[in-house]
């Protein structure tokens, strides 16, 4: 198991929480997502390597801006 954690900015809600959830849970091998709008983190647990370039375009795609912790 791989863990990786990001600082995502612009979540304010549930709903942020969940955009990002339905893009970054269709990245292949991610098996674990804890995301909080309240404190902009998001950890992602993978049961294979996972490039941080798929997270990062993922939370782009859900309309948010991330880095890697």
């Amino acid at each position: 198991m791989e863990t990786r954690e990001y600082q995502v900015t612009g979540m304010t809600c549930g709903h942020c929480e969940m955009s990002v959830r339905e893009e970054v849970e269709q990245i292949a091998g991610v098996q674990g997502i804890e995301v909080s709008a309240e404190t902009g983190r998001l950890v992602v647990t993978a049961g294979q390597p996972v490039e941080d370039a798929a997270v990062l375009a993922a939370v782009d795609e859900a309309g948010y801006q991330a880095v890697r912790v």
